[in-house]
């Protein structure tokens, strides 16, 4: 199974319900909004997170693949 890293910029402050859905990823709070860092299995996972985006009314400003296939140290809990 081939796994990449993306990295979601969203606007605003996280909710505990957002926190709570995206609990498998690295959360960083910024002053513009938060980043959400996490493995991306697939295509159809791709899109599944962009609907819950939408879903918990997050407004996605960018979403990137990062270099590597998965994120050293992963420890199944949030940063955030």
């Amino acid at each position: 199974m081939m796994w990449s890293t993306y990295e979601f910029r969203v606007e605003g402050q996280l909710t505990d319900q957002a926190r709570e859905a995206f609990c498998d990823m690295d959360i960083e709070e910024l002053s513009v909004g938060a980043a959400l860092v996490g493995d991306v299995i697939d295509e159809a996972h791709l899109l599944g997170i962009m609907a819950q985006c939408r879903t918990l009314g997050l407004t996605v400003v960018s979403a990137h693949r990062i270099a590597g296939s998965r994120r050293a140290g992963r420890t199944g809990a949030g940063a955030g």
